[in-house]
């Protein structure tokens, strides 16, 4: 009896995507933040500390990891401390590493960072494995800043007196309301209109 060449074929190809999701599932998966932070300083320029967190939530080490931040102009900016690029030999699963830097500027302007990339490589590829942290707000450099206590919300003195705790107070007029919606449109509309149903 022979085996037919269809069933042969699926075979293959069946064993062949198995083998494929099991070593897509055992390999690294390279997660960046990035995040960026303003101080002013007496000397009338502004400090910018930039840190990097690189996470590895796959299921297998990252070998020659390398870090690049290539998007401080050096028009706008001066380095401090530190430097853009920093390398780690190995990032095992499930561990995380940080790199760091400070720079400086004495230029007003709004300022947008790209991605900082990480290239990293997996022993069963050859291509070298690229990713991209997460990128920055927008910095607003030397910017005229409000005083923060303009913004600062005022709570009504009969709040306060009554000792009203404000979130459950409003979190039952918002799910009052919503059930006062839903039951106008979608149980009242359809009595009006002929459409009556029964169930709820």
């Amino acid at each position: 009896m022979a085996i037919p060449s269809k069933l042969i074929i699926f075979t293959l190809s069946s064993l062949l995507l198995i083998s494929e999701a099991i070593a897509i599932s055992e390999s690294p998966f390279i997660v960046a933040h990035k995040k960026a932070s303003l101080t002013k300083l007496k000397s009338g320029a502004e400090r910018v500390s930039v840190s990097i967190d690189i996470y590895n939530r796959g299921s297998a080490a990252a070998y020659d990891v390398s870090l690049t931040d290539n998007s401080w102009s050096q028009e706008v900016f001066e380095f401090v401390s530190g430097n853009t690029t920093k390398s780690w030999d190995k990032l095992e699963a499930g561990s995380l590493v940080s790199h760091s830097f400070e720079l400086e500027s004495k230029l007003k302007a709004a300022y947008n960072g790209a991605p900082a990339v990480i290239t990293f490589r997996i022993p069963t590829k050859a291509k070298l494995q690229e990713a991209y942290s997460t990128p920055i707000l927008p910095l607003d450099i030397l910017a005229d800043k409000m005083p923060e206590t303009m913004f600062k919300l005022v709570t009504p003195s009969f709040v306060t007196d009554a000792k009203i705790n404000l979130n459950s107070f409003l979190s039952f007029h918002l799910y009052f309301s919503y059930n006062m919606l839903y039951l106008i449109f979608f149980r009242m509309v359809p009595v009006l209109t002929g459409q009556f149903c029964l169930f709820f």
